[in-house]
């Protein structure tokens, strides 16, 4: 039997989550609000991980990863009933992160990255292109910064970006690189048995 990754299911749990919240943007600093954001992301990017994971370990093809990739992407951007404006535009913000991180995989899988420019030398172009309004073009470049993430190498500090798609992005590799810092047992289980849904 074929080893999930993610579900559907999975997925409209934490929506359910976020329903549940009642969530609104507010002026106050109120970090835990937001909360269920972050473990959505971790969730997914360790989905994602679990996937090259097993890549790595010559257990899946590079084929078969690229799929569970994909598969795991078109749960997250499937259409879903609004969730109050506040949580829409969070999860709209969420989406923008996860899709570098979706794309930093394939990247990884393929091996169709640049490993020797300077990191921030890639950012700075990422946000120099946004700028000028060429966001194929620093989508492109931070999905590569997002690949050499997974490969191994650390995030360097970037500093304070402004509120924009790259930074946005670079949430999302942001929470690749936690990961890969984090516990790495994931490694070594097997998803097919992870029965902890949106939890």
């Amino acid at each position: 039997m074929k080893e999930e990754f993610y579900t559907q299911k999975r997925w409209l749990n934490w929506m359910n989550k976020v329903k549940d919240s009642n969530f609104k943007l507010t002026e106050s600093d109120d970090k835990n609000s937001g909360a269920v954001f972050i473990y959505i992301m971790d969730d997914v990017v360790l989905a994602c991980l679990k996937v090259i994971a097993r890549f790595e370990r010559e257990i899946i093809s590079a084929e078969e990863a690229l799929d569970d990739i994909e598969a795991i992407r078109s749960i997250v951007f499937q259409e879903h009933e609004s969730l109050g404006e506040d949580a829409d535009l969070m999860i709209e913000s969420l989406k923008t992160s996860l899709a570098a991180v979706f794309v930093s995989s394939q990247r990884y899988i393929t091996g169709s990255f640049d490993r020797e420019s300077p990191i921030e030398e890639m950012v700075a172009r990422a946000v120099g292109a946004e700028e000028k309004e060429n966001l194929d073009e620093a989508f492109d470049l931070l999905s590569q910064v997002g690949a050499r993430v997974i490969g191994g190498e650390s995030l360097p500090e970037i500093g304070e970006l402004p509120y924009c798609m790259t930074a946005e992005l670079m949430d999302g590799i942001d929470a690749i690189s936690a990961a890969m810092i984090g516990d790495d047992s994931y490694k070594d289980e097997d998803g097919s048995e992870d029965t902890g849904e949106g939890d």
